[in-house]
């Protein structure tokens, strides 16, 4: 089991995840919905994501986030799942 400070702050948390070695490169991060939520608020998550030109998606209990400009395109829908070899 990992280690919890018993209170998160919310400004380095922020500041943490935006300047993570994935975001800095541009690729993509992700992050329960409950803990955004829970520690910084979805409003201002979802504003610093637009202030930085980014997108977000969510889907289930996760927030994922594009860390570049790029447009987003979906390659597979439907409600199946996928399978290998498919």
């Amino acid at each position: 089991m990992s280690y919890l400070p018993a209170a998160i702050i919310p400004e380095p948390w922020l500041r943490d995840v935006f300047e993570s070695r994935d975001a800095r490169r541009g690729g993509v991060i992700r992050r329960q919905v409950w803990d955004v939520e829970r520690i910084v608020g979805r409003d201002v998550f979802l504003a610093e994501v637009e202030r930085r030109g980014w997108q977000a998606l969510e889907n289930g209990a996760h927030f994922i986030v594009c860390c570049n400009a790029q447009p987003i395109r979906r390659v597979r829908g439907g409600t199946a799942p996928a399978r290998a070899g498919a």
